[in-house]
């Protein structure tokens, strides 16, 4: 199932919980072993699995125990200008976003699914 095909938070951890679950049944560690190694407690590991909220550090020790860190590129990809805005901005890095125009596409989502941000 793709994330972006889920609707509202706990949808989501939920589907990252059981995904977790089965990358520590392939690596073929149990919770207890895996809560060890990451240096968490084995109820932390059960709440993510089950689709609970945790704390962001013990999510990254559990990924890290399973050496899943590198998939987090694809979240938050390293800040690399295009070379025309390197021309447009002459080297220098931007520092600010555009505000009036980002801000009018997240109030138009957020009128048009009647709804705040965070999926709530």
């Amino acid at each position: 199932m793709k994330l972006d095909n889920l609707h509202g938070d706990s949808a989501i951890l939920a589907e990252l919980g059981r995904r977790l679950a089965r990358c520590r049944l392939n690596g073929g560690l149990t919770q207890s072993a895996l809560a060890f190694e990451a240096g968490v407690s084995k109820r932390t590991l059960e709440r993510v699995e089950a689709g609970e909220s945790v704390q962001l550090t013990s999510f990254l020790r559990l990924l890290r125990a399973l050496g899943l860190v590198e998939g987090l590129e694809a979240l938050a990809p390293p800040d690399e200008p295009r070379p025309m805005d390197l021309l447009r901005m002459k080297g220098k890095r931007r520092q600010r976003a555009p505000a009036a125009k980002r801000a009018k596409v997240i109030q138009a989502k957020v009128t048009e699914e009647g709804r705040g941000p965070g999926g709530r």
